[in-house]
């Protein structure tokens, strides 16, 4: 497995894949790797010859007042699980090789508004700024998201129609922990009290899947999964909402295929979860 640091040398490395015929997998990340991860990249490794991992904390996803200092990061630990999944580059740029000038931007106007783009305005302009840089530099055949950021995925896929991007973008679910907690980096964050709380999304998910069906209306669903996220002191609901999965526009009955999704905080901490529902 290769480590590369540079767009050059990474580039190089793809065209000589290339040009020996091989089909290229990318897992972008912006590493402390968990077994979300993991998953991913045993996808990408099952449907391509050579598998890149992207390990960069992307400064233009994170506003002014984010973690982006604090966000973990681990590229031993990262080095070690990507190698063990059979990865066969690493491509680890610091910000100065990504961002020549920070002033160009690619951003998708109306799928960002809602949900996550309504308190983080930015971050998707950040995200598909990086995403589309990415996509450049690898050419991947195939790039993997999670579920998990279910409106990034929405808007990542709408880039990729739009900008006509040679890549096919593959979907894989959300990875829980035993007691159903989602699978986040910043889950390291939470002290051992604040751990024990994060467990209202995943009860808030699985209550709104319990009851969710075609017509019923949007605000009996999310009123009982706000119950039991309220039902814990140490929660507080940036939002939880009920939007058409194509538009990311809000919904007020189940008539169509809904994403029913949240953020919240716990402590300083702010987690998202979320399910999806299909009409018949």
């Amino acid at each position: 497995m290769k480590i590369a640091t540079t767009v050059l040398e990474t580039r190089n490395t793809v065209k000589n894949w290339r040009k020996e015929g091989y089909t290229v997998g990318l897992v972008p990340t912006m590493g402390f790797l968990h077994e979300g991860h993991a998953s991913l990249i045993k996808k990408c490794r099952e449907q391509n010859d050579k598998v890149v991992v992207s390990v960069f904390v992307n400064p233009t996803q994170f506003g002014p007042n984010e973690d982006l200092e604090a966000y973990p990061r681990d590229l031993e630990k990262d080095k070690t699980l990507c190698e063990s999944l059979g990865a066969d580059l690493i491509f680890h740029p610091e910000p100065s090789e990504m961002y020549q000038n920070p002033k160009t931007y690619m951003n998708i106007e109306g799928l960002s508004d809602n949900l996550c783009g309504k308190s983080r305005p930015i971050h998707f302009k950040g995200v598909c700024t990086v995403v589309s840089k990415l996509f450049n530099i690898v050419a991947p055949d195939r790039a993997y998201f999670g579920q998990k950021d279910a409106q990034q995925l929405a808007i990542i896929k709408k880039m990729v129609q739009d900008m006509n991007f040679d890549v096919e973008v593959v979907c894989c679910p959300i990875v829980r922990e035993e007691d159903g907690l989602a699978k986040s980096s910043r889950n390291t964050y939470l002290s051992d009290e604040e751990r024990k709380a994060a467990l209202c999304l995943s009860k808030s998910v699985k209550k709104g899947m319990e009851i969710i069906k075609e017509g019923i209306s949007a605000k009996e669903v999310l009123d009982e999964m706000k119950k039991v996220i309220n039902q814990e002191h140490l929660a507080k609901i940036d939002y939880v909402s009920m939007v058409d999965s194509l538009t990311m526009e809000d919904v007020g009955t189940v008539d169509r295929d809904v994403l029913v999704a949240m953020a919240v905080y716990i402590g300083k901490t702010r987690l998202i979860d979320n399910f999806s529902f299909k009409v018949k």
